[in-house]
């Protein structure tokens, strides 16, 4: 596995790229995801039909990781914590925490 990064510092994989549309930094899409840490620790987890999110509303690693992908695509994020939850610990995850994200990029609404 390789991974990209890109300016700001995040990591991302594409492992299928998948033949849809392409979001934008502004779209509303349906991803289903699992969130953990470097150590394999999972924090969070949607069900396998995912969740619908607007980009504009989460953390900077997903607004910029998930224009990355096109519909039906997967792969990992990488996020450092300054693209993450910052050095301050949020709902459990430790302050300073890089995170890493299965993403399956499910639709573009």
């Amino acid at each position: 596995m390789i991974a990209e990064k890109s300016d700001t510092g995040l990591y991302y994989v594409i492992e299928e790229e998948g033949t849809g549309t392409q979001p934008a930094s502004t779209s509303t899409v349906t991803v289903a995801y699992k969130g953990y840490y470097t150590n394999g620790t999972v924090f969070e987890e949607s069900s396998p039909q995912g969740i619908k999110i607007n980009l504009q509303n989460v953390i900077p690693g997903w607004t910029e990781g998930i224009t990355y992908f096109k519909e039906g695509g997967s792969g990992k994020l990488l996020i450092p914590a300054h693209l993450g939850y910052g050095n301050s610990d949020y709902k459990g995850i430790p302050g300073g925490s890089v995170i890493v994200f299965d993403i399956n990029l499910i639709s573009v609404n």
